[in-house]
Parts: C-alpha cells; sequence; structure tokens
C-alpha cells in the first residue's frame, strides 16, 4: 500500500481523486437502477434490457465528443452543464416511468441521459498523466484508478438492487442524480489540476485513426459487450431462482475479483512489455468466463463471477497506458474516452443480447453470449498486437 499512499503526494492529487470518485460512482448504478425500474413498470426484461442498452449506447456515442470538447475548451467548461443536462434527463426518465408514460419516452429520456453523461474516469486520468512524468508512478495511478472503478461496482449494484427492492425502486436512481452531480460540480471547480486547454491549430485528427487506438477500441467493444451481458443476464438470474434482490451481489462479487487483481497488479514492477500483459491478460479474461456458462446455482456463481472478474483490472489498466503513451499529450481526454466509448457499445450490444436471450432461452443460456464476446476478444487482441508492439512517445508528451 505504500506504492499507493506516495501518488496522493502529487499537488491537487486528493481532491480530484476524492471528487472524481464521488461523481463516477452513479456509473455502476445506472444500468441495474434502470434495469429494475423499467422492469417493474413494464413487466418486461427485454424492454429493460433494451432501455438501458440505449442509455449505454447513448453514454458511448457523448464520450469521444465529450472528450474533444474537454481537451479544446477545459474540462470545467464542459463537464458543468453535461451534468446538470445528465441529471435532468434521469429525473425526467423516473417521472415518466411513474405516469406510465409510452414506452418510448423512456427511450428517450434513457438516451438523453447517457448522451450527457459526464466522463468522469477519462478526466482523471487525463490529470494524473498531465501530472505524473515518471512512468511506474503513472502505472500505479491508473492502477489505483481502476481499483477506485471496481469498488464502485462492487458497491454500487449492490445498492441499488438493495434499495430498489426493499424501499423504493426509484431509490437507487435519485441517489445516482445526487452523487453525479454533486461530486461532478466539485471536481470541475478544482481547475488548476486539469490538463491544459488546447488551441484549435493544435488538433490532428481524431487519435482513432492511430492503429493501435483502433485495436484496443474493437478489443474493448468485445469486453464492454461481456460486461453489458452478464449485468442484465444475472439479473434474471437471480430472478429465475427466486431472489432478485441478490443480482446485486452476484454483480459484486465479479467487480471484486477486478478489484483484488487491480491491487495487486498496480503494486508490482513489471518487467513483461505492455503489449504482452494486454495480451496474456485478454487470454486470463476468455478463460476465466469458462465456468459461468456452466453454473446453474446462485452460491457457485457468485464465486465462478469472483474468478471471471480476476482479469478485467489488468487489462483496463494496460489499455489507460497503452493509450497513454500513444495518444498526443493534447488529445488525452478524448484518446482515454474512445476506450470509454468501445465499453460504452459494447455494454450497450450485451445489455440488449442479454435481456433478448435471457428470456427466450433463459439466464444460464444467455451466459454463453458473454463467453463468445471474451473468445472474440482475445482472438482479435492476439491477432492485431503487432499494433501495440512498438507505443510511440508523442511529440506532444510534455507534464507539469
Amino acid at each position: 500500500m505504500r506504492t499507493y499512499r506516495g501518488l496522493f503526494r502529487t499537488p491537487g492529487a486528493k481532491g480530484f481523486v476524492l471528487s472524481g470518485f464521488v461523481g463516477r460512482i452513479p456509473m455502476s448504478m445506472l444500468g441495474i437502477g434502470i434495469t429494475l425500474l423499467v422492469q417493474e413498470v413494464t413487466g418486461s426484461i427485454a424492454t429493460a434490457g433494451a432501455v438501458a442498452a440505449v442509455f449505454a449506447l447513448s453514454t458511448a456515442v457523448g464520450a469521444p465528443v465529450m472528450g474533444r470538447l474537454s481537451d479544446r475548451f477545459g474540462q470545467a467548461r464542459v463537464a458543468l452543464p453535461a451534468v446538470l443536462a445528465h441529471g435532468g434527463a434521469l429525473v425526467a426518465l423516473m417521472l415518466l416511468a411513474h405516469a406510465a408514460a409510452p414506452t418510448w419516452t423512456l427511450f428517450l429520456s434513457g438516451a438523453l441521459a447517457g448522451m450527457a453523461a459526464v466522463q468522469l474516469g477519462s478526466m482523471v486520468r487525463a490529470r494524473w498523466s498531465h501530472l505524473l512524468d515518471d512512468p511506474a508512478k503513472l502505472h500505479t495511478a491508473f492502477s489505483f484508478e481502476s481499483v477506485a472503478d471496481e469498488v464502485i461496482f462492487v458497491t454500487g449494484p449492490a445498492f441499488t438492487a438493495l434499495v430498489a427492492t426493499s424501499l423504493n425502486v426509484y431509490a437507487g436512481l435519485v441517489v445516482a442524480v445526487v452523487l453525479a452531480v454533486s461530486g461532478t460540480t466539485a471536481f470541475a471547480l478544482l481547475r488548476s489540476s486539469q490538463p491544459p486547454v488546447v488551441r484549435h491549430r493544435e488538433h490532428r485528427g481524431s487519435p482513432i485513426a492511430i492503429p493501435g487506438v483502433a485495436l484496443l477500441s474493437v478489443v474493448l467493444l468485445g469486453m464492454g459487450a461481456v460486461f453489458g451481458t452478464v449485468d442484465i443476464v444475472t439479473v434474471a438470474f437471480a430472478q429465475e431462482h427466486g431472489n432478485r434482490a441478490v443480482a446485486g451481489l452476484l454483480l459484486a462479487s465479479f467487480s471484486a475479483g477486478s478489484m483484488v487483481s487491480g491491487l495487486w497488479y498496480g503494486s508490482r514492477a513489471w518487467k513483461l512489455t505492455l503489449r504482452s500483459r494486454f495480451v496474456r491478460g485478454l487470454g486470463v479474461f476468455a478463460v476465466g468466463l469458462t465456468p459461468i456458462v456452466l453454473i446453474g446455482e446462485l452460491a457457485p456463481m457468485a464465486v465462478a463471477l469472483f474468478f471471471a472478474g480476476l482479469a478485467i483490472s489488468p487489462t483496463l489498466i494496460t489499455s489507460f497506458s497503452l493509450i497513454e503513451r500513444m495518444v498526443p499529450a493534447t488529445q488525452l481526454n478524448e484518446g482515454m474516452s474512445w476506450l470509454t466509448t468501445s465499453i460504452g457499445f459494447g455494454v450497450a450490444v450485451g445489455a440488449w443480447a442479454g435481456g433478448h436471450l435471457a428470456e427466450t432461452f433463459g439466464a444460464s443460456n444467455a451466459y454463453g453470449f458473454a463467453y463468445g464476446c471474451a473468445l472474440l476478444a482475445a482472438v482479435v487482441g492476439l491477432a492485431g498486437s503487432s499494433a501495440l508492439r512498438t507505443p510511440v512517445v508523442s511529440e506532444y508528451r510534455s507534464h507539469s
């Protein structure tokens, strides 16, 4: 833990880490919160999965746009109006659900909420990359942020499922709105640590044109599909076993595996290249998902999901580290947001497919889609890994 404590001697780090953590807690709450709410008001897990998919898809579409705007105008000027629009759209979704409005209005409000979702994970990592010039410290910082994400995903789904099923189906989303607005506002007001604003003439196309960035985006699309499928299918799996409230705990187990491996991974000094770590992480990810397609009981599934999650953080940490080396410093927000976008697109596909497959073939069979996506991601990552062999440190790279 000494490795992680050293990060917070960086000027301004404590403030943006804490506010960024609070502001992105809702990212783990909204998928399951929307799913449970829409299922309650429509009676259909397929419709619930579709609305959650639209939200995730819209988030993915908006992420690179928000990243480019953040690079050009500064994080604060983008995050503040966006989070207000995001919160307003979520409130509208809840009001429309309460009023039994037509289903298309739920899709519309979900789409607007997703488009305005602030990419705090990318923004926090961009601040670390701006402030740190030591690759070892940056590796630790990215590891810490991935662990923070997993802490969020351990607690968020369990809390949301618990309050939605035991108190009120709207309660989880209400808490998510409050956390998103308060945390993002506090983060945006800490301007001293944000990366400098990019002049218009400094833009040289989009980072997605870099072959390595394109490859990472495709692979993380597959990983995102696994996440989206597991989210929706696990809700259906718990419901099939007569205990819908335990869905959050099952998803927390999935994230807990990733959190534990992330802590271990970030505390080590690695001799393997980033490319080697990335390819091996994908292999472990695919192998680790194998048991979930074979299990039909709640307790064994919790154990299987824990082990299935072990490769998540190391693979994502390595992906962000590769992006940091391949993308110009003046486009860090947009470069990192492409990974967020890819995961978001994958989550949307997985949520849609998971909902329909679970309703048609049953939850246990629907897990097979997640397994197939993991295998595909591993194959693509291995086949295209030459694009990651020698990441180029950009001529623009400069740190404070």
